[in-house]
Parts: C-alpha cells; sequence; structure tokens
C-alpha cells in the first residue's frame, strides 16, 4: 500500500506543472547516449508519448555525429575536423542527409508512433523550415568565445550551414493537427544549396521562432557546474553570460549554452541542460520541483 501511495503522491507532484504547461511548446534537442542505448530510446519515447497527453506540445531536434562517423567510415569516406567541425564535402553531405535525414528521423519518428504518439519526420528543407547560409570560421570561433585568427578565415567548412531565417508556419499546423514534429538539422539556402547544421544551434532558433515555454538539451553530463565542479540546478542568463567570459563553461558545453542563451533572448521562458543518461530524464526535469539538470532562467 505504502508504494501504490508513493505513485500517487508523484502524480500530484507534477499536477501543477501539467497545469502550467498544458498548451505550451517544449522544443526539445535529442542527442547523446539517449539516442543510442535502446532502453533509453524506449523510455524518450514514452516520455514524448505523456507529454502530448496530458495537453504538452513537444518538438523534437536531433542530431546524429556518432551514426554519421560509422556510415562515413562504411562507405570509406575519411572525416576532416576543423576546430571541431566536420568539413563538409558534397560526398559527406548526401551521407550527412542519408543517416539524419532519413535513417535516424524515420527511427525516432516510428518508435515514437508506435509508443501510441503521432510524430511526423522533416527537414529543416520541408514547408522552408530554416533557410541556412555558410557557416564562417569566425561565427564559429565567438560561439565558442575564442579570438579569431585571420589565417582560419582562409578555411571553409564546405556545407557546413548557419542559420538565415527560421519560418515556423509548417510547426504550427502540425501542432494543430496534434503531430509531434521530428526535426533533423539540415537546411538550405536561396539557391537550394542543402546544408549540415549544428542540432543545438537548430533547437535554439526553433524554439525561440514558437516562443516556446522551454528549451530542453539533452546531454551526457549531469549539466552546469560552477568554478569549483558543483553542480548547478539553477543559473541565470547572466550569471551564464558571467561564467562563459570567466572561462568556466568552455568546450562542447559552448554551443549548447550559445543556443540556450540565444533561445531566451528571442522570448523562451526556461532553458535546461540535462543528463540523458538517466531514464525518463525528461519528465523527472518538467514535472518535480528540484529537477535533475541545471535551468536557465531569462
Amino acid at each position: 500500500m505504502n508504494k501504490l501511495i508513493k505513485k500517487a503522491n508523484v502524480l500530484i507532484e507534477a499536477l501543477p506543472y501539467i497545469r502550467t504547461f498544458r498548451g505550451k511548446t517544449i522544443v526539445i534537442k535529442y542527442g547523446g547516449n539517449a539516442m543510442t542505448e535502446s532502453s533509453l530510446k524506449e523510455r524518450f519515447a514514452q516520455d514524448i508519448v505523456l507529454l502530448k497527453y496530458v495537453g504538452i506540445n513537444p518538438v523534437i531536434v536531433h542530431g546524429g555525429g556518432p551514426q554519421i562517423d560509422e556510415m562515413l567510415d562504411r562507405l570509406g569516406i575519411e572525416s576532416t575536423f576543423l576546430h571541431g567541425v566536420r568539413v563538409t564535402n558534397e560526398a559527406t553531405m548526401e551521407v550527412v542527409e542519408m543517416v539524419l535525414a532519413g535513417k535516424i528521423n524515420m527511427e525516432i519518428t516510428d518508435l515514437i508512433n508506435r509508443h501510441g504518439g503521432s510524430a511526423v519526420g522533416l527537414s529543416g528543407k520541408d514547408g522552408g523550415l530554416i533557410l541556412s547560409k555558410p557557416l564562417t570560421a569566425k561565427a564559429w570561433a565567438e560561439s565558442l568565445e575564442r579570438d579569431f585568427d585571420e589565417e582560419d578565415g582562409e578555411h571553409d567548412f564546405g556545407f557546413v550551414g548557419d542559420i538565415d531565417k527560421v519560418d515556423p508556419s509548417l510547426l504550427h499546423r502540425l501542432q494543430e493537427d496534434h503531430y509531434i514534429p521530428v526535426i533533423a538539422p539540415i537546411g538550405t539556402d536561396r539557391e537550394g544549396t542543402t546544408y549540415n547544421i549544428n542540432a543545438d544551434l537548430v533547437a535554439g532558433a526553433i524554439a525561440g521562432a514558437l516562443q516556446a515555454e522551454k528549451l530542453v538539451m539533452m546531454t551526457d553530463i549531469k549539466g552546469i557546474r560552477d568554478a569549483k565542479g558543483r553542480h548547478l540546478s539553477t543559473v541565470s542568463r547572466k550569471d551564464v553570460q558571467r561564467m562563459v567570459k570567466k572561462g568556466t563553461i568552455t568546450e562542447g558545453m559552448l554551443p549548447k549554452v550559445h543556443a540556450c542563451l540565444d533561445a531566451l533572448e528571442d522570448g523562451v521562458g526556461k532553458a535546461h541542460i540535462i543528463d540523458g543518461r538517466m531514464p525518463h530524464a525528461i519528465l523527472l526535469e518538467v514535472f518535480t520541483r528540484k529537477g535533475i539538470g541545471t535551468e536557465i532562467t531569462s
């Protein structure tokens, strides 16, 4: 009986959050181990379906770096990286699009549908969702809080894109018809050239365009830590900006943090960085008092 009462208490704790977020949009960047481990993938799909059934509108943006690496290796195509960015030639771009917009996107969509959801897979090319432009070395250096080296400007990343504009019209229509959008981070420019875009960047931009209530970044770490290595449950946007300037936040966390800050600047309610390795991480972050990751407030 005590176990049953505990389960009931969990539901009661979630009730005010369900009431608050009903009808609101939550954009989720899906990546890391949560995309590769079978049990975590199943629980992620369950979380998304539950969000939808209680009246919340989830929108998913996914990555796929490890899967792209695996396919390139199988095809004998060598990967070259410049400042952590995969230099993407025409052959590599074909593989990236095949893996992201084909294999991964379809797998996520199918998994959600098998758990009772109504997911629709698309990329930034669909319905003019994402208008892209080439990512410059200067823009990438700025996102990593690094000084721009003029010599680096002589190199380019090939078909790696930056976001020029997001048109959320298609997403609004899908939400009105009660579908769950699952988005591959690919876009085109005005001439129809296809670009591979950082999924964190896409998630932040889409959250801003939709005026989402929350942006949730799933990673393989617990969240943001302070200079002493202590986990921060809640932190303000200004505090995060100071931590970036001081070098407390570095390397792979920087693009995620910048995407969160940009989303907050564009009107998103809150941003969260959570550990996707924890089962049902999304539900624990959204529907409990303490959460499990770091909440960034505006």
